[in-house]
């Protein structure tokens, strides 16, 4: 596309001027990179970028990724002129209660924005998910003269970006990958809040990148749509990702705070606003200016990418005459639905005292899911054989083999958790990822961002507990199910034995709006009696009845997750055969069980029985919601210790004879 000089620049400076009006208007927001990278935008969105405003989810649409996400309103100008359903005042609205233009992009809000940014370094990662969703689908499913998945990954990364470690975990897995289809614009200004980047940021940055197998490429003016054009066609050539470092100037145009640390995060003011605008020739009234033959112009790329979605419906059409059966498979994992009788053949397990890792029972349930969903699409942070996730007879995702689902992520949570996120979002794959449970610490800004957004990852933890033994308290997660219980949206599952393994399983795959994380076992548990005990599927309503011992109305309820559900049901029998009337509640799942109506909840917990006792290898916050003031507590409200796993139980109390002992004491008090 061919554009007068002038015209340009006065496109370039309707989203300048959009996009600070809006900071201005909020008194409230980052003026500096939409002012320092408008030209970056421009170039990226009005000569490259495919992608149909009128029809924001369009499969094979570029992707944009606006990792500095606290340029917001960079993107809701881009939006807003090119078409999609963000409209002037909704750029009024900017940072207010209930606007679709908050003050960091987030999925699921505003259309045309792919994914939550704003936490730097996050964005980055994203990208390199999406890329890899897209190199697999084009293997598996393109055929020749059929690229029904051919699109690229486009972002706008900074200074703050570069320097978050998760960055370098993503960059150096994409160069790896070569994954050629990310081509990201880093907006070099040379400041951060604090002052200029010299203070804490004087790495060579190419060289950083062209050693993670990254092609560099210069453009020593950011303002320039030219050089950025060239060099974004040059990286297209390339088969490598490429990191295109554009000079720019933070706050472009400002005045007298251009190129400063104060244009980073705070509203000019209205002189300092005017006097950019006057600068520009820029009219200084109305605020959200745009001229009639800009906006025309810009809207242009809803009859553009009209024509590019349709070519490419019709494309599909064409490929479903010629491959029934590939896009009938096609069609069904881009609109994310399962297919029939998915769950048919999953694994039972008979009871067995010794029993098995509920880690192993999950690689169990993993591989026959896989069989029936090969978008199952995922791995490990190097630890696969400890956390089961191998899928039996397939492939590793690798540069010179796409048709791989198995990702090798490296010892890299936090990348992991962010690539995982743009699995989710790019669609026609269903991402799972592991580590151990303690690890969650490396991973729960991304884990994070998936329950905020609504990214449906399966999360997948092993050595959930002090049952890790030997390896002591530094993997030994005591506090993490808490932590992760206070995320709100994401679905927290500890199974009790293998069959409940199974039930989460389903619960993870039937998900498609929130995100879940399994905490496994290492050690064997129990595969519970199901003809004595409650039908492990009570598990999808959080907390459920596991037997009443007694026919009387329970005296005392014992509750607890995950491995220590064996523990209760020895401490029960014991009790039984003493007597009393006991009930054992599963309880997998804080965040399902609040989720019941409070007629099932009270079925479970019964208000009258107020001896109650909570027992997890934890902390024990969080379990007073459930056991009230009247009942106990055991878990443990420390750090673990080194030794055998059984021994270790016994060292911190997480035993049959402790819970015995609490129980007797609560009862002796009624």
């Amino acid at each position: 596309m061919t554009i007068d000089e002038n015209f340009q620049e006065k496109a370039i400076n309707t989203i300048r001027f959009l996009a600070v009006d809006g900071v201005q208007n909020a008194n409230s927001g980052h003026p500096g990179l939409p002012m320092g990278t408008a030209a970056i935008a421009f170039t990226i969105w009005m000569k490259h970028l495919r992608h149909n405003p009128a029809n924001p989810g369009w499969f094979n649409r570029d992707r944009f990724v606006l990792s500095g996400g606290h340029g917001s309103m960079l993107l809701y100008s881009l939006l807003h002129l090119t078409g999609y359903e963000v409209t002037l005042d909704d750029l009024k609205k900017f940072r207010q209660v209930g606007s679709i233009t908050p003050g960091h992009p987030e999925y699921f809000l505003t259309p045309g924005v792919e994914v939550t940014t704003g936490p730097l370094g996050q964005g980055f990662a994203n990208g390199v998910g999406m890329a890899i969703a897209e190199a697999h689908l084009a293997a598996v499913f393109n055929q020749p003269d059929f690229e029904l998945v051919d699109h690229y990954v486009y972002a706008i990364v900074t200074d703050g970006d570069l320097m978050e470690g998760v960055t370098a975990e993503a960059a150096s897995l994409a160069g790896h990958l070569r994954l050629g289809k990310l081509i990201y614009c880093y907006d070099d200004n040379g400041i951060s809040i604090d002052g200029e980047t010299k203070l804490t940021f004087t790495e060579d940055v190419a060289k950083r990148f062209e050693s993670y197998k990254w092609q560099v490429l210069r453009v020593p003016d950011g303002n320039d749509v030219d050089l950025i054009d060239q060099a974004i066609a040059e990286a297209k050539e390339d088969k490598r990702p490429t990191l295109i470092i554009c000079k720019t100037t933070i706050g472009y145009g400002l005045p007298t705070v251009q190129d400063t640390a104060e244009a980073h995060g705070k509203p000019p003011g209205v002189e300092e606003l005017n006097a950019a605008k006057e600068l520009k020739n820029w009219p200084l009234t109305p605020y959200f200016y745009i001229p009639d033959d800009v906006l025309s112009f810009f809207r242009q790329s809803l009859i553009i990418g009209e024509k590019f979605d349709t070519n490419w419906a019709k494309l599909l059409q064409e490929y479903a005459v010629k491959y029934p059966l590939k896009a009938t498979d096609f069609i069904r994992r881009i609109e994310g639905k399962l297919p029939e009788g998915w769950q048919m053949d999953l694994p039972y397990f008979a009871a067995d005292a010794k029993g098995m890792g509920s880690r192993v029972a999950s690689g169990r349930v993993l591989n026959a899911l896989s069989r029936k969903l090969p978008e199952l699409m995922g791995g490990s942070a190097d630890l696969t054989p400890s956390n089961n996730t191998w899928i039996e007879g397939g492939t590793s995702f690798q540069a010179d083999n796409r048709l791989g689902s198995y990702i090798h992520f490296g010892v890299r949570e936090h990348a992991m958790g962010s690539i995982l996120n743009g699995l989710s979002v790019h669609k026609g794959v269903i991402p799972y990822g592991a580590s151990f449970l303690v690890f969650t610490d490396y991973a729960r800004p991304a884990i994070r961002l998936s329950a905020l957004s609504g990214y449906p990852v399966k999360w997948i933890f092993t050595h959930d507990s002090i049952g890790v033994g030997e390896d002591g308290p530094t993997h030994q997660p005591v506090e993490h199910m808490a932590s992760l219980r206070a995320i709100p949206g994401l679905i927290d599952l500890r199974p009790a034995d293998a069959n409940e393994v199974r039930e989460a399983w389903k619960v993870a795959i039937e998900s498609k709006d929130r995100p879940i994380i399994m905490a496994l076992s290492r050690q064997n548990l129990p595969t519970i009696d199901r003809t004595l005990f409650s039908a492990a599927d009570g598990l999808k309503r959080g907390a459920y009845i596991l037997r009443d011992y007694g026919e009387k109305t329970p005296e005392i309820i014992l509750m607890g997750s995950g491995s220590e559900v064996a523990i209760l049901i020895e401490a029960a029998d014991k009790l039984a055969k003493e007597g009393f009337s006991i009930r054992v509640v599963s309880f997998p799942s804080f965040y399902l069980f609040k989720k019941q109506d409070k007629s099932y909840q009270e079925e479970v917990l019964l208000p009258e029985v107020k001896t109650r006792i909570s027992l997890e290898a934890g902390v024990t916050l969080g379990w007073h919601q459930w056991v009230g003031d009247s009942g106990t507590m055991i878990g443990i409200d420390r750090f673990g210790e080194s030794g055998k796993y059984l021994d270790v139980y016994e060292n911190l109390g997480i035993t049959s004879s402790h819970v015995i002992e609490c129980a007797l004491s609560l009862l002796s008090k009624e």
